[in-house]
């Protein structure tokens, strides 16, 4: 049998995946290591609502195996597991983790869902668990698992059904809380109206959110792209606390003159675009709120980052498509790793004002330790 590889991440690193970085502290650990030494890892919980012919809200509730070690016979979400591991680890993977799940124990095809949504990431002992809603036709046949789920009583139930199972049977807390907030919110609403995105006042500006680190020539090629369509540009310096360190190694300052020193290199007006610093709050519930009480008006967002975009879309803003030119080519991470190796095709990477800047500030040296 093959052996079930985790992916585990140490305490003091949670934080991080608040802010969408995953893949950067994140590592690989058997199953039964983990749960021994008790570490941390990511699991998904999917929640899916449906809607009948006579226009009522179910919802899909599973009560786990009597065989199971821990909880048996306990009701829960829709659908749950380990996310397995994969090296570049993003969203998109882990959706598609909770999206296999929900086919292994209800025999949901992934062509049946409508839609699915990101909500929120919550910490389960030791367990991180990445929460999706999603919905499905109601006409879907259900084939739950045996191996995993008490068969009877894995179903969709009525709004009354589902209020009177939380309150009178077995319910692992975790799912429990988000029933009643799928019960007791608007939430229902992002699935069943197709909304258009917000209308945000500043028609002719945009957002661009980078970390710079460093500004490469991929990110001039997107603040090209943007400014031949809008006439201004708003650009958000992530993470912009963070310094020093190995993933963020320049200062917002320095980040800022990078910005400064290629955007006039191209003859691009200081009036055509702003530069903002964006903290990480380490909070993906609030960090769009976050960035909009920095940023202040803005129509479209653009973003080739998943997460950020995600995040955006979630909350109703208009999102553009991604503008990429050789993305692992042209990527931050790369180039810090071929500075490391004391590559010098890093140069031909970065503009040349930035490579002087790099040096100025002796970028190199700091990358390198």
């Amino acid at each position: 049998m093959e052996k079930e590889i985790l992916v585990c991440i140490d305490d003091k690193n949670k934080k991080f995946l608040q802010s969408g970085q995953i893949s950067k502290h994140i590592f690989p650990m058997e199953r039964i290591k983990a749960h021994n030494k008790k570490v941390s890892h990511l699991i998904t919980r999917f929640f899916i609502i449906s809607k009948r012919p006579d226009g009522d809200i179910v919802y899909l509730v599973q009560k786990r195996g009597k065989n199971k070690k821990t909880f048996p016979e306990y009701f829960t979400d829709s659908s749950s597991g380990h996310i397995t591991w994969t090296r570049n680890l993003d969203l998109n993977k882990i959706k598609k983790n909770a999206i296999r799940e929900l086919e292994e124990e209800f025999g949901i095809p992934p062509k049946a869902i409508q839609k699915v949504f990101f909500y929120d990431i919550n910490t389960e002992g030791n367990e991180i668990a990445y929460i999706f809603f999603g919905t499905i036709d109601y006409n879907t046949q259900l084939i739950p698992n045996p191996k995993e789920l008490e068969v009877s009583d894995s179903k969709f139930y009525r709004r009354t059904e589902l209020e009177k199972l939380l309150e009178n049977e077995k319910n692992i807390d975790y799912s429990k809380n988000i029933w009643k907030k799928i019960l007791y919110t608007d939430v229902l609403s992002l699935f069943y109206k197709d909304t258009e995105p917000l209308n945000m006042k500043g028609n002719d500006i945009a957002l661009f959110i980078g970390r710079f680190q460093p500004l490469h020539h991929g990110h001039i090629y997107v603040l090209k792209q943007i400014l031949k369509s809008y006439k201004k540009v708003k650009i958000g310096i992530g993470s912009s606390q963070l310094s020093h360190t190995i993933n963020d190694p320049f200062t917002s300052e320095e980040r800022k003159k990078f910005l400064n020193a290629s955007l006039e290199k191209r003859g691009i007006s200081s009036k055509k675009y702003e530069i903002y610093n964006i903290p990480d709050i380490f909070n993906a519930k609030k960090w769009v709120n976050h960035v909009i009480s920095i940023v202040g008006e803005f129509s479209s967002l653009f973003s080739n980052s998943d997460w950020v975009r995600e995040l955006f879309l979630n909350k109703g803003f208009k999102v553009e498509r991604k503008i990429t030119i050789f993305n692992k080519k042209y990527n931050g991470n790369n180039i810090r790793n071929l500075i490391k190796k004391n590559d010098k095709k890093w140069k031909t990477l970065v503009p040349k004002e930035i490579v002087e800047l790099i040096e100025e500030f002796n970028g190199i040296q700091r990358i390198k330790s």
